[in-house]
């Protein structure tokens, strides 16, 4: 048995998944019956990109497990420059019980995992969010019940990180899952066909669409991001400019009122009204983005506590 990561969606089961999501849903209910990391463990907590929700939900989780959330800031260590990933991921890993970085290339957080001998927790890269998506499908959870068989729509950049997770981590649940993109910003064609292979053996669907109207229309779940990821900054004024785009791909309440009645809506923050999501879609009654941002929090104590049994399991 090798030591267990969550670097991608699937580096999980669907029924990982799904035990993850009960665990999440405990936690919620109790939120200090689960306290894997007493003693207090350290956990080493790293970010190379700007944080908010990822860092204050992550300190809370482990410290509500009864750890100790070591910070550190990536640009000043700037690791890969200053020393290798390699020797970084051998000095934590003496250090702390599970590692988790939000970093930049998919690359640099496979090479911590590679040599880093405890749990590497991935809190976002350019590719993949998947401890997001895990927060996601349990609001969707406690709003819809049971996720399989779902219509989950996404509208906007189909390429970033978050279309990426949500085809493999929405397969998994058996979600149907609808990308509604412009042609030059689709999915990277290896991601999307694991999803469609994880689609097939779950019982959910892929599609992807260059319609907005058509990937929102009768959805359970209606969710976008931000047109201008972290490191895009330099192509804003063709992302949000006029002529964009992605302009009609904006969540307004037109494009809302295609979905089923009682869907509900997502959105990962930060979110720009006017832009992405209108200000009637995201402050109003559909609009679930505050149960998200919380249940950040429980996703992350229930994948941390996971991974930490799972690797002590090892030495038994």
């Amino acid at each position: 048995m090798t030591v267990r990561h969550l670097l991608r969606d699937d580096d999980l089961t669907a029924a990982e998944q799904a035990a993850i999501l009960e665990r999440a849903a405990r936690i919620k209910a109790h939120p200090f019956s689960d306290r894997t990391l007493v003693g207090p463990e350290v956990v080493a907590v790293l970010f190379d990109k700007q944080t908010l929700r990822t860092q204050v939900s992550f300190s809370a989780a482990i410290a509500h497990l009864g750890g100790f959330p070591m910070i550190v800031d990536g640009k000043l260590a700037n690791i890969g420059v200053r020393e290798s990933i390699a020797d970084v991921a051998r000095v934590l890993g003496r250090e702390a019980v599970a590692i988790v970085w939000r970093t930049h290339g998919q690359e640099r957080i496979e090479e911590m995992a590679a040599y880093a001998e405890v749990p590497v927790v991935n809190a976002l890269t350019d590719d993949f969010h998947p401890c997001q998506i895990l927060a996601d499908l349990m609001t969707i959870r406690e709003h819809k019940g049971e996720l399989a068989g779902l219509t989950f729509a996404y509208v906007g950049d189909g390429g970033n990180n978050m279309a990426h997770s949500y085809l493999l981590g929405g397969a998994l649940a058996g979600l149907h899952v609808r990308i509604g993109t412009p042609a030059a910003y689709q999915p990277k064609p290896e991601i999307l066909a694991r999803a469609q292979q994880l689609a097939a053996e779950q019982g959910g669907s892929i599609t992807l669409t260059d319609d907005p109207i058509a990937a929102v229309t009768g959805a359970d779940v209606v969710a976008t991001d931000t047109w201008v990821s972290m490191g895009q900054e330099e192509e804003l004024s063709t992302r949000k400019g006029s002529g964009s785009p992605f302009t009609k791909y904006a969540v307004t309440t037109e494009l809302m009122a295609h979905a089923d009645a009682d869907a509900i809506f997502l959105h990962c923050l930060p979110a720009y009204r006017g832009f992405e999501v209108d200000a009637d879609v995201i402050d109003g009654p559909q609009s679930v983005v505050w149960d998200e941002s919380e249940n950040r929090l429980h996703a992350q104590k229930a994948v941390l506590s996971w991974l930490v049994e799972q690797h002590r399991d090892l030495g038994r």
